[in-house]
């Protein structure tokens, strides 16, 4: 017989407890705990033996063979490379990311654009006559698409063992209900069981699924943290729904590398592959304008050029305004107090407005360097010398920081038609010199705005 007892989850990060709690010891959060009904095998576990069960045996590492893992393309150069050459049978694969980003758009584009991949399309969220609308504005071969709305799990897994799909996607994890648990879909229970069952189906038949989750206001994928375990690869679909630039990055990959990431264009007709960002990223004027700043940036293993700019003006108010997009506003007062400690420049009297272009969030310190200059450039209202890019990190000593993979930022300068990167002299040694691009070099921030601006005077 089976008992049944009450537990209660948290449902930013799964801790159960025994009885309701305001704030979650685990993670902290605030009125996150809802109750749910758990059912318990009865019997004391006397029964229990320690002699081996089943067929696994340890075996020495040196014996055990290695076969190479087959890909499944999915007709997506920047997605099949993220995933490292294709999906990998029986694999799971979950998509988390903010509503309207083109989670959902993403993988019916997949599913038509693959008219020899065989495709279960399974959405708890959407008619089929709203997914066909979207399927007829995506293009593409819809007759090897199946498309199944539903939410309860069971009957999902008897579709698919009738059709025999060679993937399946579901849309979302967060709408699926399995009849063994008896909470509602969405809660921690529902979330960990309906994974714990496609997981098993997969492996069994050999079958990818591709999972799309939600994510919270904090921007981590919602429901427990096991669900993010038991997958094999994590991918977060980043970007600004304000604006058209979006980019896939896996974050957890267990059959290939976690560098790599692939950007998109949001078209009326669907998700267009960036091939080459640089050149989609820089905004060329018709004249130098000050505040303006080429970095570059490397996101992974792959190199791309951002334009920084950057507005300074007078402080109305008593207390100087710090207003960033795509940039870390902390690392934006840090850079500030840098140039006016070391540098000299007085900003602390000043507004400042900083934007990464095309609506991208970049965490490299590699763009430091291009951040000051940008900054500097409109305080004083001087363009920089047009065909100049920027690659290093700027300490808070004041000195000119090394950056990795240099020769790939340079390489990436000179594809575009840049004539000058300016880094540090640390990266002296490693950095290939080229005729068709010059390199500056410095190991102090005054020294390199003294060599940026001197032509300018």
């Amino acid at each position: 017989m089976s008992k049944i007892h009450k537990a209660y989850f948290c449902q930013s990060c799964g801790y159960e407890s025994v009885k309701w709690l305001g704030r979650c010891p685990s993670c902290g959060a605030w009125n996150t705990f809802v109750e749910e009904l758990l059912t318990k095998e009865s019997g004391s576990g006397g029964g229990f033996s320690f002699l081996p069960q089943g067929n696994a045996k340890p075996q020495p590492v040196d014996s055990i063979s290695i076969a190479p893992e087959p890909r499944m393309g999915l007709g997506s150069g920047e997605v099949d490379r993220i995933l490292g050459g294709g999906l990998v049978p029986g694999s799971m694969v979950l998509i988390g990311g903010e509503p309207g980003i083109g989670k959902s758009t993403l993988a019916l584009q997949l599913a038509l654009k693959n008219p020899l991949m065989k495709t279960l399309y399974v959405s708890g969220e959407e008619s089929a006559q709203q997914i066909k609308l979207r399927a007829d504005r995506l293009g593409g071969s819809g007759k090897s698409c199946y498309i199944l709305s539903e939410t309860l799990l069971e009957n999902i897994l008897a579709h698919a063992q009738e059709l025999k799909p060679n993937l399946i996607v579901i849309d979302s994890i967060q709408t699926l209900a399995s009849k063994r648990i008896e909470s509602s879909s969405g809660s921690i229970s529902q979330i960990r069981d309906c994974a714990a069952l496609l997981l098993k189906y997969a492996k069994e038949t050999g079958t990818p699924v591709l999972v799309i989750g939600h994510i919270t206001k904090d921007g981590v994928i919602a429901g427990p943290k096991v669900l993010e375990h038991i997958v094999d690869v994590v991918m977060q679909f980043e970007g600004d729904s304000q604006h058209i630039y979006r980019i896939l990055r896996a974050t957890k990959n267990r059959f290939g590398a976690t560098s790599e990431l692939g950007i998109f264009e949001m078209t009326g007709a669907g998700l267009r592959e960036v091939s080459n960002p640089s050149e989609m990223l820089i905004t060329h004027h018709d004249e130098p304008l000050s505040g303006v700043a080429i970095a570059s940036s490397v996101d992974g293993v792959r190199p791309f050029l951002i334009e920084i700019q950057a507005l300074v003006s007078t402080a109305v108010y008593g207390t100087p305004q710090r207003s960033t997009t795509g940039f870390d506003i902390r690392r934006l007062n840090m850079l500030l107090a840098v140039l006016e400690k070391r540098a000299g420049f007085r900003l602390a009297s000043k507004d400042v407005f900083l934007n990464i272009a095309g609506g991208l969030r970049v965490t490299d310190p590699a763009i430091d360097l291009a951040v000051a200059v940008a900054t500097l450039s409109s305080s004083f209202d001087l363009p920089i010398p047009a065909g100049c890019c920027f690659a290093a990190e700027v300490g808070l000593s004041g000195e000119v920081r090394p950056v990795a993979r240099i020769d790939q930022r340079i390489s990436e300068a000179e594809k575009l038609g840049f004539k000058k990167m300016f880094a540090s002299k640390y990266n002296q040694k490693g950095a290939k010199k080229s005729d068709g691009i010059e390199l500056i070099f410095a190991g102090k921030i005054e020294e390199m705005l003294h060599k940026l601006f001197k032509q300018n005077g």
